[in-house]
């Protein structure tokens, strides 16, 4: 029997050991949680568990994997620090043991009202990466709860450990691969984002049916502003410029920085029509605006605009830059300050 038990534990020891190589492969989250999903299964007996991660922003513990009961009951709720036993482990990072569930002052209903499970005892174990608690492991209704904690205990801890670490090293190098898509001058977005962005965007719409409009922008005479008040301050006007834009943009809609005093501006699911109505906005709104007010200068600006909109105009990436470009060049070669549309370089009447 002591043979039998040792081998099981050496299996299980392995397992583990063969998780923690399969994560530190992963650098999304999503393929994460799906390994974490299907390899933990494999390795606990147990029919209800899960995985609540805490949210960098709003500090409260999300159900990032559920086992044993639909996720999607689980998706609205959240869990501030102190909430229930995994909001208490996460506030505390000490794990908790519970047997009676409805007889601890800390548990909280909320999910078994969502979900119609009846919880009775609870395993919790923090995630800690680097003494902070990033999330917390829960084991629900472990039938012998007693064997449970002899044989699997010392590897759920080893698992909270490699978890922890993996996601974590998600997070940082999504912070570190988010931080390659910012301009440094403006704070948006940059062309290694738009190219990114376009390549994933463009084949959904077009396989949706969808429609696409992209508004490509030049500030009118930006060479003067830097000649007359150099180059710091011309990025300073960029930057505020960026403002002005982004203010008139809607939460889908993104901004880029194409290059120099150049902007793009990325419309999913916008009609030609409905992009050259948010263009005249941003033009009437670019136009009223005072750059350099701190400065004593208010400087005012102009520029010129270019719309282009897939498919009609366009069926690629490429072609739709390029259609966005040209319609913004015609723009300038009319006298500026202006709104060129799509392929047929459409000229639109000044307010």
């Amino acid at each position: 029997m002591d043979t039998l038990a040792d081998t099981g534990q050496m299996n299980r020891l392995l397992a583990c050991i063969e998780f923690s190589k399969a994560l530190v492969r992963v650098y999304d989250m999503e393929t994460l949680l799906t390994e974490i999903l299907e390899r933990i299964k494999t390795i606990l007996p147990a029919r209800n568990w899960s995985l609540l991660l805490l949210d960098p922003q709003t500090q409260d513990l999300y159900f990032a994997v559920v086992v044993g009961v639909d996720p999607e009951k689980l998706k609205g709720i959240r869990l501030k620090l102190g909430e229930g036993i995994a909001g208490t482990v996460a506030l505390t990072g000490q794990p908790i043991f519970i047997q009676e569930a409805d007889q601890d002052p800390r548990f909280s209903a909320r999910a078994d009202a969502a979900t119609g499970f009846d919880t009775h005892s609870i395993i919790a174990l923090p995630l800690l990466v680097r003494g902070e608690v990033i999330g917390v492991f829960e084991v629900v209704n472990v039938e012998d709860e007693k064997y449970f904690m002899e044989k699997y205990l010392p590897h759920l801890a080893i698992l909270a450990d490699y978890v922890a670490i993996a996601v974590d090293n998600v997070r940082n190098f999504q912070k570190l691969q988010a931080s390659s898509y910012i301009d440094d001058v403006t704070g948006f977005y940059n062309t290694r984002y738009l190219i990114r962005k376009l390549d994933r965007l463009i084949p959904d719409i077009k396989d949706h049916g969808r429609e696409f409009s992209m508004v490509f922008m030049d500030l009118d005479n930006f060479k003067a502003v830097v000649d007359t008040h150099g180059h710091l301050l011309g990025s300073k006007v960029l930057a505020e410029v960026a403002l002005v834009i982004n203010s008139g943009l809607g939460p889908d809609d993104s901004l880029v920085r194409y290059g120099g005093d150049e902007f793009i501006v990325l419309l999913p699911r916008c009609s030609q029509k409905k992009a050259l109505q948010l263009t005249r906005q941003l033009r009437q709104a670019v136009n009223a605006a005072r750059y350099l007010k701190d400065e004593g200068i208010n400087l005012k600006l102009t520029a010129s605009y270019g719309v282009a909109t897939l498919p009609e105009d366009a069926q690629d990436r490429e072609t739709l830059l390029m259609m966005a470009d040209r319609a913004m060049f015609y723009s300038k070669g009319r006298g500026k300050d202006r709104i060129m549309v799509g392929r047929n370089l459409t000229p639109v009447a000044e307010d």
